[in-house]
């Protein structure tokens, strides 16, 4: 199976300062891929170099199977929705359209025209004086009317309210379903990871410390907690990912197949957040003692 963007030992550099090391990573098509991270781990970077808009200082990737941004039809097949949701300010929500328009080869006139009708955005109202929901709205119907294969969204609704940030989502889903496109999803907030995403790639300081579908990734992940013991106790073929311990108690978040009768330990099956932040903290932890 040809991976929808494929990293290999990808690095960015700013001068002296390292945005992304070494990062080396295989998205499979047809999937709506959570990306998630401290700040700092290199997301945005990721994403930046995956739509064409920056330049790996070494390593490779490919994207839909060649160069992000190669070529004319190789950009047309990618949509990307940045952090701060980008419009021009001084321009019509019906001139955004008609630049789209001239833009993207495969733009679709009708999906731009139904999502403008349904959010109920002026055609003539200046971008600058829509909220933000309403321009990151717009955002994502210039990047849905591209009709992509792959649509790459970096925290798209991080400066949204609740609102705003559910109508996001649900636009999103609906365009999911109907135009099976490939989606990476950057976001802090992993509510709504959880809503969308069936595969999870947790990124830290650039390394993939975890991917995989979500269902399996919580289907072999759980906490056992139980009288204070050492690590080596735990029965073989368990992965510690955190640890904590009490004077009495220990607790273990762990990544396994077959997890310990409940009989000596009491068995928890995570959830999503518990799992990205066991993997954060993990890798917290090993700076830490580095």
């Amino acid at each position: 199976m040809t991976a929808v963007l494929r990293a290999d030992g990808l690095t960015k550099r700013y001068g002296r300062r390292v945005a992304l090391a070494g990062c080396t990573l295989a998205l499979p098509p047809g999937r709506v891929v959570g990306l998630v991270g401290p700040n700092g781990a290199g997301k945005t970077t990721l994403l930046q170099i995956a739509a064409g808009i920056q330049r790996p200082s070494s390593g490779a990737i490919e994207v839909l199977g060649g160069r992000p941004a190669a070529r004319a039809d190789q950009l047309a097949r990618v949509g990307f929705v940045a952090q701060n949701t980008p419009t021009y300010a001084h321009l019509t929500v019906g001139a955004h359209l008609h630049l789209g328009r001239h833009m993207n080869p495969r733009w679709d006139t009708d999906v731009a025209a139904e999502r403008v009708r349904r959010l109920r955005l002026d055609p003539q109202q200046k971008a600058g004086k829509l909220s933000a929901g309403q321009r990151a709205q717009l955002a994502l119907t210039l990047a849905m009317a591209k009709r992509p294969d792959l649509l790459i969204l970096d925290e798209p609704v991080a400066s949204l309210d609740p609102l705003a940030r559910r109508e996001f989502l649900q636009s999103l889903m609906e365009f999911i379903a109907d135009h099976r496109a490939s989606v990476v999803l950057s976001s802090h907030l992993v509510s709504d990871l959880e809503r969308v995403c069936d595969y999870l790639v947790i990124l830290v300081a650039s390394r993939v410390r975890v991917a995989g579908d979500v269902d399996e990734l919580l289907s072999t992940h759980f906490r056992l907690t139980g009288p204070r013991q050492d690590a080596a106790t735990l029965p073989a073929g368990v992965r510690i990912i955190e640890q904590s311990h009490t004077d009495r108690q220990s607790s273990f978040i762990v990544h396994t197949t077959e997890p310990p009768p409940d009989d000596a330990w009491s068995v928890e099956k995570l959830g999503l957040e518990d799992l990205v932040l066991a993997y954060m903290a993990n890798d917290t932890a090993s700076e830490e003692q580095r």
